[in-house]
C-alpha cells in the first residue's frame, strides 16, 4: 500500500476538521487549521483569506505560516506578505490563478484540491493547493489555503528554437546524459558538445547545465499552458 505524502496528510487532516464544522454554527478558521500547523513542512505554507464584501481585490490575505522554501529567483515569503489581494505585486497572477478558485469554492462551499501551474512575475510556478471555505449559511467569511511548492523555474532570456544539432544535444542533456555520453551517442567530439553547450548557455542566460535544463523545462511548461488555453 502506498504511503500518503506529507501534503496528502495535511489535506486529509484539514478536510477531516472542515467536515466536522456546521453551516448553522460557523466555525473560526483556527478550528480547521489549528491541528496541522506543527505538521507543515518547509515547502508548505498556510494562508487565510478574509471575505470582506463582494470585491475579492479588497479581501485581506494573511500568512498564518510562511514557507521555508528558498529560491534565488523569488523571495516567496516577502512577496506573500500580509496585504489585500488587490495590493499584491502581480495582479495577473491573482486574477488568473487565485481569485477564480476562491470565488468558486466560496460559492459552492466545498473544498478544492489541485495542482496549480502558472506564472508569478514571469516565473513558472507549480504547487499543490487545497482551498477550504467556511461553511456558513449566510456566506463564507473566510477561506483557508494551504500549498506545497513543486517547482519555481525561470524561462530562458531568448526563446528562439535551437537548430537540429543543438536540439539533439539538449534532448540528451534533459535525459540526464553527460557531455561525454552525448558525444558518444551523437558520434561527435566531446569538445564540440562542450562548445555548443557553452554557446547555448550564453544565449539563454543559464549559469550551468543544471540551470539550463531547468530553463528548458520551464519553456516546455509555458508552451503546454499556452496550448491548453488555445
Amino acid at each position: 500500500m502506498r504511503r500518503e505524502t506529507p501534503f496528502e496528510n495535511i489535506v486529509r487532516r484539514l478536510t477531516d476538521a472542515w467536515i466536522m464544522t456546521s453551516p448553522t454554527q460557523p466555525a473560526r478558521p483556527e478550528t480547521v487549521y489549528g491541528s496541522v500547523l506543527d505538521l507543515l513542512s518547509l515547502k508548505m505554507r498556510l494562508t487565510l483569506f478574509r471575505v470582506e464584501g463582494s470585491d475579492p481585490l479588497k479581501w485581506p490575505m494573511i500568512a498564518i505560516r510562511h514557507s521555508g522554501f528558498k529560491s534565488r529567483i523569488l523571495n516567496i515569503n516577502s512577496l506573500f506578505a500580509d496585504c489585500r489581494i488587490g495590493e499584491f505585486k502581480d495582479r495577473q497572477y491573482m486574477e488568473e490563478a487565485v481569485i477564480p478558485r476562491l470565488m468558486e469554492v466560496m460559492s459552492r462551499q466545498q473544498p478544492s484540491v489541485e495542482l496549480v501551474k502558472t506564472k508569478l512575475l514571469g516565473i513558472n510556478l507549480g504547487y499543490d493547493r487545497i482551498l477550504l471555505p467556511q461553511k456558513n449559511q449566510h456566506g463564507s467569511e473566510w477561506i483557508i489555503s494551504s500549498s506545497y511548492a513543486q517547482f519555481l523555474l525561470s524561462s530562458p532570456q531568448r526563446l528562439d528554437k535551437p537548430d537540429v544539432g543543438d536540439e539533439a544535444i539538449l534532448q540528451l542533456l534533459m535525459e540526464g546524459a553527460t557531455a561525454k555520453e552525448i558525444a558518444q551517442t551523437l558520434e561527435i567530439s566531446y569538445r564540440t558538445v562542450e562548445h555548443r553547450l557553452e554557446r547555448i548557455k550564453q544565449r539563454y542566460g543559464a549559469r550551468n547545465n543544471v540551470h539550463l535544463v531547468a530553463m528548458l523545462m520551464a519553456t516546455r511548461i509555458a508552451n503546454d499552458r499556452s496550448q491548453s488555453r488555445s
